[in-house]
C-alpha cells in the first residue's frame, strides 16, 4: 500500500483524536484483526512486549485507558515510510514517544511499534 504525506498526516491526526477521545472502538478501527503491537510498556504492564490479535489489543488498551483517565496526546511530527508511517507525539506526562505503523494492502495497521523516551 502506497501512502502519501497527506494521507499520513490525516491518519496521524485521526489516530491522535481517537486516543484523546478515549474511544476504544475508534482507536481499534485503525488496526487489522491480526495486528501485532510491540511495546516496552506492554512488556512492563502485561509481561509481554508483543501483543497479538485484536482481542488481546482490546483487552490491553481497555485496561490502559481505564488506568489513565487524563491520557492525552499532542502530535509533534508525522514521517512517511514505505507502506508505513511514524508519528512523534508527547503524552500528558510530557513523555515523548514514537509509533511506527505498517499497513496491510487493505489500509489497516498490521504492525505497530511503540518507542518511548
Amino acid at each position: 500500500m502506497m501512502i502519501d504525506m497527506n494521507a499520513a498526516k490525516a491518519f496521524a491526526a485521526e489516530w491522535i483524536a481517537a486516543w484523546n477521545a478515549h474511544d476504544l472502538d475508534r482507536i481499534l478501527s485503525h488496526y487489522s484483526s491480526d495486528i501485532v503491537l510491540l511495546s516496552p510498556i506492554a512488556q512492563r504492564l502485561a509481561g509481554n512486549g508483543r501483543v497479538e490479535g485484536m482481542a488481546a489489543l482490546r483487552s490491553y488498551w481497555s485496561a490502559g485507558l481505564a488506568a489513565q483517565p487524563e491520557l492525552k496526546f499532542e502530535l509533534i511530527e508525522t514521517m512517511l515510510g514505505h507502506s508505513s508511517l511514524t508519528i512523534v507525539y508527547r503524552n500528558h506526562r510530557g513523555m515523548k514517544a514514537t509509533e511506527t505503523f505498517e499497513f496491510e494492502p487493505g489500509g489497516n495497521v498490521v504492525r505497530s511499534i511503540a518507542c518511548y523516551s
